[in-house]
């Protein structure tokens, strides 16, 4: 969602595998034009080039999908029902049975969409393209399955205790250190950005990079045009006329909004009506409530700061006192517990 679409009506108120992420970078250097001259009824091969791997081309010939159909093949994959996401849909592998997340997007443009990806390369915490297969009018970008989105399981949780919310956040924040790490600025971070990659939920990683940008310059974060979902945008993208905001220091505001909704169950700044939810954002003032430790209100406190120079970097938040005890009463919890008729004992003769 574009934010500044929303100010302009109320102004007055893991990579699968090494092999893949070589293909995709081999992908994103294949020149478009190429693959613009496909005009075959099924899905096919593009023109042969050295540099597009065989790796990432069509499987063999599929027709392109269609709303109306409730399973759609597409190369070596069967589209089985729309998931959460702008042409997002469940697909099931054809031999193995292992069920992905497919992005249709359209054939012109596509390496754009891709290079946060390629920028990135590996990271537990950040899911990467497994396979990309190109059809006649549109590119169709497969991940691994998920089990669900920390949105909807803080929805169904109410609220989570201080250990388990640290435990996640932990990974949350690893994974968009690692994004600023490398010239990426993700912009409409949130939870449903983030999915769970094992079925007792407890490991999560970046799902989308859905308009994340790729910085020209990694020292140089301006920027001007503004993305964002209205609850967890910050107050300098709010501010009117075209000045540049750090896409850095908003996604931080972005984390702190998460952090607060995982642990307290609502949204910060919340409304019905978008102005009066803009003007509350604007204003920065927010409530704690006294159950909440201080170390959880001092991490929450460090990236809800109005002033966005007054907030810590990702990799400094890392480093918090909150972060490390959350992790080590998790390993306290591993440990196992012996009894004193379990511990091992010398027999005398």
């Amino acid at each position: 969602m574009t934010i500044s679409h929303l100010l302009q009506s109320q102004m007055s108120v893991g990579v699968a595998s090494a092999r893949s992420q070589v293909c995709l970078k081999r992908l994103l250097d294949e020149p478009q034009e190429h693959s613009l001259k496909c005009k075959r009824p099924y899905l096919a091969p593009p023109p042969l080039t050295p540099s597009l791997s065989p790796c990432l081309r069509p499987r063999g010939p599929a027709s392109q999908p269609t709303h109306s159909q409730s399973q759609s093949r597409i190369g070596p994959y069967f589209l089985v029902e729309p998931c959460e996401g702008v042409e997002t849909y469940w697909a099931v592998h054809t031999h193995t049975q292992q069920r992905y997340t497919c992005k249709v997007l359209p054939l012109r443009g596509y390496q754009e969409h891709l290079a946060p990806y390629a920028q990135l390369g590996h990271h537990d915490n950040v899911c990467v393209p497994s396979d990309v297969v190109i059809g006649q009018d549109s590119v169709y970008v497969f991940k691994p399955g998920h089990h669900g989105d920390m949105h909807a399981y803080v929805r169904s949780r109410k609220r989570l205790d201080e250990e388990e919310a640290g435990l996640l956040f932990a990974q949350m924040l690893n994974a968009v250190t690692h994004c600023h790490r490398h010239g990426v600025v993700l912009r409409d971070l949130k939870l449903r950005k983030f999915t769970f990659t094992d079925r007792h939920r407890t490991r999560l990683a970046l799902q989308s990079l859905d308009d994340a940008v790729l910085l020209p310059d990694a020292n140089a974060d301006a920027l001007t045009d503004r993305h964002g979902c209205p609850a967890y945008v910050g107050p300098e993208l709010l501010s009117g006329g075209k000045a540049s905001y750090s896409g850095r220091a908003a996604d931080i505001w972005s984390l702190g909004v998460s952090l607060y909704t995982m642990l307290i169950g609502r949204y910060p700044f919340q409304d019905t009506q978008p102005a009066a939810l803009f003007a509350k954002i604007r204003r920065g003032t927010f409530s704690l409530p006294d159950w909440l430790s201080p170390r959880a209100k001092c991490l929450i406190g460090c990236m809800l700061r109005k002033s966005p120079a007054e907030r810590l970097q990702a990799s400094e938040l890392l480093m918090h006192p909150w972060l490390s005890e959350s992790k080590a009463a998790a390993a306290r919890q591993r440990a196992p517990q012996h009894s004193w008729f379990s511990l091992p004992h010398a027999i005398k003769h």
